[in-house]
């Protein structure tokens, strides 16, 4: 996946949720937990996309 892909996606997901937290009516704790999920999503998303994930997976504590 080339860096400029992932720089669109991430710029998507902003936008995405810039629109949502702006024009949709929700509660503040919603929103929040709705944005939480997202962000840790999206990091998710972009450890696996750099082949980081598989590496965190393997470390024990």
């Amino acid at each position: 996946m080339s860096l400029l892909s992932i720089l669109i996606a991430i710029i998507v997901v902003g936008v995405l949720l810039w629109i949502i937290n702006n024009f949709l009516p929700m509660d503040r704790q919603i929103k929040r937990i709705f944005n939480i999920v997202v962000v840790v999503a999206l990091i998710i998303w972009l450890l696996k996309a750099f082949g980081l994930f598989a590496y965190l997976t393997n470390i024990y504590v």
